[in-house]
């Protein structure tokens, strides 16, 4: 998914982002693509935690120029996403990086959380099932296992949210 125009020039890196994640002209081996990928996914955390969430996106956007198709930058987006509240742009990164990985657990987290957040209550309890019980789990166990509590939590609430609303109907 290419990002308008528009989205792009409003979340331009700062410099500094930018420098951290500059390559030297030329096709990079494997070793040395997957550590500017890992730099540019640093660079929009930490324009994140600077309260820059638009010159993360931006970094992101700069990255996934030349590698469209990595399920991490693509998850990132949406975790960024997510974050600013642009609920379907998350959920739309996160169903893309699904694509490419289809039980990554980061991305079914984004998903999940962006679907409970438009009030899509039953794919979002789907989403958030296949996270916390199926096979989707072990790969947020190993990529960030301090959310699969959360994820827990949301599941059961809207579990009780779904059970109060059939009740009531």
């Amino acid at each position: 998914m290419r990002a308008p125009a528009a989205m792009r020039a409003a979340h331009r890196p700062s410099d500094a982002a930018r420098l951290a994640v500059s390559a030297t002209p030329g096709a990079a081996p494997k070793s040395e693509s997957k550590a500017l990928l890992a730099r540019a996914r640093n660079a929009a955390y930490a324009e994140a935690a600077q309260g820059r969430v638009g010159h993360g996106l931006g970094v992101l956007l700069d990255a996934l120029e030349s590698e469209p198709m990595s399920h991490d930058l693509l998850s990132d987006m949406a975790a960024l996403l997510l974050s600013a509240g642009k609920l379907d742009h998350a959920a739309a990164y996160a169903e893309q990086a699904l694509q490419v990985c289809p039980l990554h657990g980061p991305s079914l987290y984004a998903l999940g959380f962006a679907l409970s957040g438009k009030g899509e209550v039953d794919r979002a309890l789907g989403v958030l099932t296949e996270l916390t019980t199926g096979r989707g789990r072990d790969s947020l166990q190993t990529e960030a296992p301090e959310l699969l509590a959360v994820a827990q939590a949301e599941l059961a609430r809207l579990q009780t949210l779904q059970g109060t609303d059939r009740a009531a109907a």
